[in-house]
């Protein structure tokens, strides 16, 4: 019984459970060969483990691996857009396959992020033709080699002396004018860009800001590092021999460490370089009000922030809550990252953003039905779909109703404080929207 203990500990050692040891009951003891069955278990199991231990899977990965040599251009990679803003291929008519090759899912996705950026480019090409955009450099006084960022204006997004909309989007990859590159790829344009905001937003009188929030720094490469002179030696009673021996062993494995787990392609070592007064999310929001919003001539400000760039946008108002409440008419969250109690938002805050804000929230419930929300916040209901990155699509109609609700609010309130000086500045909006 001694030595079947023994077995099973080896057993459980090298990864079984107690349930797979269920077919050592069938082994029965009563044999003259049933010790030597479990002796020969315990060599094939040393033995397979010693092997398996010899084996450098990162290694066998590196050589297998192909160069991470993908196209520029859509049509390199045979791929375009079709009528209905799908992306399919150009032979087949199929859409996007990840896995185009099995079993290599880092390079798949290496292949699937330098079609991000093709994408990035083809939306920042629809901002300027389709849709009349312009980019601003930012910083607005950048000089010379210094990283910049940018956003895009529509041509009276300064001028437009009655309506602005901001759109924020997330964190992420994602880029100006894009909600989320996964829905451009996989499902069409319309609901992983900004594109149908902007369009509606310029048929409804609106000039339109739209942020670049996630474009925080310039990637740059490298300069190869120069031996560096080799300091004096400390004194030491080790042997030089021995030392040598030592800062070898260690350069060794410094060298096997990277070349495994850091960089088996050898790509190219990058830096990166932060845009001055907009190295965040939140810097980028603070620094385009700053200079852009509070500036246009618009009276009335409409804010859409999705993700974190709601969090974003409170970040901001707690360092601009007098300019935010005399310019914002209304903002629209979509499945914001916001906490007024973690930011540490003031009471003044906190009550306005009750007031004037809602959240489209992902949730199995109908479009626009009324959620319960745990901590005091601005009304959350519900955007329709239970996929994060959807709910802007999906609360389309709904936000422009709301901004539509939110302006008439104030501007019938407006006409009342003229006649009546003594009426609460907006006092019935919040109510007038519950009913809607």
């Amino acid at each position: 019984m001694h030595f079947i203990t023994h077995i099973r500990c080896v057993l459980f050692l090298h990864g079984f459970k107690q349930k797979d040891f269920k077919y050592s009951q069938k082994i029965k003891l009563e044999g003259k060969y049933s010790s030597l069955c479990f002796v020969v278990l315990y060599v094939v199991f040393s033995l397979s483990t010693d092997l398996l231990s010899r084996i450098d899977l990162d290694e066998l990965m590196k050589k297998d691996e192909p160069p991470f040599n993908f196209p520029q251009t859509l049509e390199e990679f045979e791929y375009a857009f079709n009528e209905y803003g799908q992306l399919r291929h150009t032979k087949t008519g199929e859409p996007f396959v990840f896995n185009a090759r099995e079993d290599l899912h880092r390079w798949n996705q290496k292949r699937y992020e330098a079609l991000g950026e093709i994408i990035t480019e083809y939306v920042y090409e629809l901002l300027e033709k389709e849709c009349n955009m312009t980019k601003a450099i930012l910083p607005v006084d950048a000089e010379g080699d210094e990283p910049t960022s940018f956003i895009y204006l529509s041509p009276d997004a300064l001028s437009n002396p009655s309506k602005l909309l901001v759109l924020i989007q997330g964190s992420g990859v994602v880029r100006a004018g894009q909600w989320a590159r996964r829905l451009i790829i996989n499902q069409d344009l319309n609901s992983g860009t900004q594109i149908p905001f902007i369009r509606r937003a310029m048929e409804e009188g609106f000039g339109v800001v739209v942020l670049n929030p996630n474009l925080n720094y310039l990637e740059v490469e490298k300069a190869p590092k120069s031996s560096p002179s080799h300091p004096p030696a400390e004194v030491s009673d080790e042997p030089a021999e021995k030392r040598e021996r030592k800062d070898e062993q260690e350069g060794k494995k410094k060298r096997e460490f990277y070349e495994k787990y850091r960089n088996p392609q050898k790509e190219t070592e990058t830096e990166r370089i932060p845009i001055r007064e907009n190295s965040s999310s939140e810097d980028h929001v603070l620094y385009v009000w700053d200079h852009f919003v509070s500036r246009a001539a618009a009276k009335n400000v409409f804010i859409m922030a999705h993700s974190y760039g709601g969090l974003s946008f409170v970040e901001m108002m707690n360092q601009r809550e007098v300019q935010v409440k005399n310019r914002v008419c209304a903002v629209a969250f979509t499945d914001s990252a916001h906490n007024l109690w973690l930011q540490e938002t003031t009471k003044g805050t906190q009550d306005w953003i009750f007031q004037y804000c809602s959240n489209w929230v992902s949730s199995p419930e109908p479009l626009d039905t009324p959620l319960d929300s745990m901590l005091p916040d601005c009304p959350k209901v519900s955007a329709g779909t239970e996929r994060h990155e959807l709910t802007s699509w999906t609360s389309f109609d709904s936000i422009f109703r709301f901004f539509a609700e939110a302006l008439k609010a104030r501007e019938d309130e407006e006409a009342e404080e003229n006649s009546n000086p003594v009426t609460t500045r907006r006092s019935s909006f919040r109510n007038k929207h519950q009913d809607l």
